[in-house]
């Protein structure tokens, strides 16, 4: 039996204005609230070892938010025990709430900036949400079990079919009449009970954008994810009206090229939900992910697997740009890597649940950027510098055949290295002059654009081990890191390895090498190049390995982010707390803006 404690916790964040976070539109700004946004917290401990698992109602978890998670709970709750290892913060990804809460500048380009009350908000939220689980921790059992949606659900469709037909292990090519079932359909749920099998909650895992909602609608909404969570909480708090804390959450899974849109609209010349207004489309998918849930948790209590056993955590930093790419992966081709983070044109182009600029705008740019990369790979061949030569040709080469417009880690924008000096005006674009303003008060230069070092973390509870994925990773993708993971694993007993995404940090797609050779939007959102995928399943399995060792014989990974990935200004403040660095970046941000307005 393990303790078990559940909360949810209102996070909700209004401002008028502030920008939101997912479609990277500078016109997608908050005009009202359309629905709440909550925390939700999962605590499970056994035999003194805990984990708690955190769902959102936010795009994406960030390193700066995780971090300032941490620190609160060190400081403020030494007590219980937690840290950056033992706790797990995943979100649900509605594109339709507040962004700002990073300091990584590439996801804050239409904000604008850096948003310290947004951060406040949603890092008090999630510490209280932790705080008040573990405080109602009890005695309780979990059960796992899993179902399909029929095959005519309007659930969710592969938005990238042609990417998804390039994997072998598709076989028969999927028509796009039929992309509805190139998808995971299926959902996996835990279900939790106390000694006297009364409800505490469940929590699932099912893959299917929070894109039912579009950039044209300005309210916070927490899209279907969140109406799923609030149909099951509501029914289950009816059928148990003595109990008024039943606390259920709707995970992601693998995602990355999955759609709850599937009809045309003319108009707007995007795809949409089942109804002309978003929020009742939302409403919508959230009651078919709600029906799958409450089926499977009834079904749970008859005829699911009984999870027992220990419970076990590991997390460790990788940078994935750097990682040396295992022959068995490649094909046998020997010397491959990742390289240097860089988003390619065909994600700034959009999906068909967001579009972005145009195509004509597109090719233009491919023509462009064509004849700058000729020229640095000439240029790099015709330097003495040898070192030089390999790293130009490196990054090319890792990211063929992707159009790189910018390289996160350098700063440079479609071949310009000083964007502050770009020729194209900041009035055509807030986007634009943002970057050219964070460049010109030397901001973009200190920071990375977007994270690297990321952290990879794994749960195991008893046979069940949940891995938290620091991006978006597609269908097929998933399928072999999971396998992957789970080759290892079933060493120790685990027989259900669940991916969880969004976790903890975010850095773009993970794809496969076939989808990624495409390069359709989420191919040019993978941001480390074609291996992308080869170097998550390397570090994942070299971290799931470790979890079959002892805990005295494994490696002692650093569990605290790179000091670089954190924030700018680091220098004589190692002994501050989280909250005074970002006042003395934010500080130092807004003093040299001022110095360069006078």
């Amino acid at each position: 039996m393990y303790n078990i404690g559940v909360s949810k916790v209102d996070m909700t964040f209004f401002k008028k204005g502030n920008g939101m976070l997912g479609y990277g539109m500078h016109f997608h700004k908050i005009e009202g609230v359309e629905t709440p946004q909550y925390a939700r917290a999962f605590v499970i401990e056994k035999n003194g070892k805990k984990i708690v698992f955190v769902n959102t109602d936010i795009c994406f978890s960030t390193t700066y938010l995780k971090a300032g998670v941490i620190r609160c709970l060190e400081f403020d709750y030494p007590e219980k025990g937690y840290s950056n290892a033992n706790v797990m913060i995943t979100a649900q990804h509605t594109h339709s709430a507040a962004g700002g809460f990073t300091q990584h500048l590439a996801y804050n380009f239409t904000m604008p900036g850096f948003q310290e009350d947004v951060y406040l908000r949603y890092s008090s939220a999630i510490v209280e949400a932790i705080v008040r689980a573990d405080d109602d921790l009890k005695p309780g059992k979990i059960k796992h079990h899993k179902g399909d949606f029929d095959k005519d659900a309007e659930i969710c469709f592969n938005r990238s079919i042609r990417a998804y037909n390039t994997n072998p292990e598709v076989g028969v090519r999927v028509p796009k009449k039929k992309r509805h079932l190139a998808a995971d359909r299926t959902m996996k749920l835990l279900r939790f009970d106390d000694k006297n099998n009364n409800p505490i909650g469940s929590l699932n895992w099912f893959g299917v954008h929070a894109t039912s909602v579009s950039s044209r609608y300005k309210k916070v909404c927490y899209d279907n994810k969140g109406y799923a969570s609030e149909f099951f909480e509501n029914y289950l708090n009816q059928l148990n009206p003595e109990n008024n804390n039943i606390i259920t959450s709707f995970a992601q899974d693998a995602t990355g090229d999955i759609s709850p849109n599937f009809i045309w609209d003319k108009k707007s010349r995007e795809y949409r939900g089942k109804f002309v207004d978003d929020y009742e489309s939302a409403a919508y998918n959230g009651s078919l992910q709600f029906n799958k849930a409450k089926e499977i948790y009834h079904s749970a209590a008859k005829i699911g697997k009984k999870i027992n056993g220990d419970i076990d955590y590991m997390l460790m930093y990788a940078d994935m740009s750097d990682v040396m790419i295992d022959e068995f992966y490649t094909g046998g081709l020997k010397h491959e890597s990742t390289s240097q983070p860089a988003w390619g044109m065909s994600f700034l182009e959009g999906t068909t649940d967001g579009q972005g600029a145009s195509k004509i705008f597109g090719q233009a740019i491919r023509m462009y950027m064509g004849s700058v990369r000729q020229v640095e790979i000439l240029a790099a061949r015709m330097s003495k510098d040898k070192y030089r030569q390999k790293k130009v040709i490196d990054y090319y080469n890792a990211h063929h055949p992707k159009v790189v417009i910018i390289n996160h880690e350098t700063g440079v924008v479609a071949g310009a290295a000083h964007p502050e000096k770009m020729v194209v005006p900041g009035f055509l674009d807030p986007s634009i002059k943002y970057i050219k303003f964070a460049n010109k008060v030397g901001y973009g230069k200190k920071t990375p654009w977007v994270p690297k070092k990321l952290p990879l973390q794994i749960f195991i509870i008893g046979q069940i081990a949940i891995v938290g994925i620091p991006a978006e990773i597609t269908t097929i993708a998933s399928v072999r890191l999971r396998k992957t993971i789970s080759k290892v694993l079933e060493e120790r007993g685990v027989s259900e390895v669940i991916m969880s995404p969004y976790a903890n940090s975010y850095a773009g797609y993970i794809t496969t090498y076939e989808e990624y050779r495409l390069q359709l939007y989420e191919g040019g959102h993978t941001l480390f190049g074609k291996w992308t995928l080869a170097a998550y399943q390397m570090k994942f399995r070299a971290l799931a390995e470790e979890m079959l060792k002892a805990p005295e014989d494994r490696k002692k990974w650093s569990q605290k982010p790179d000091l670089f990935e954190m924030c700018d200004i680091w220098t004589g403040m190692e002994d501050r707390g989280i909250l005074s660095e970002l006042e003395v970046v934010e500080n130092t941000f807004k003093k040299k803006s001022r110095d360069e307005e006078e």
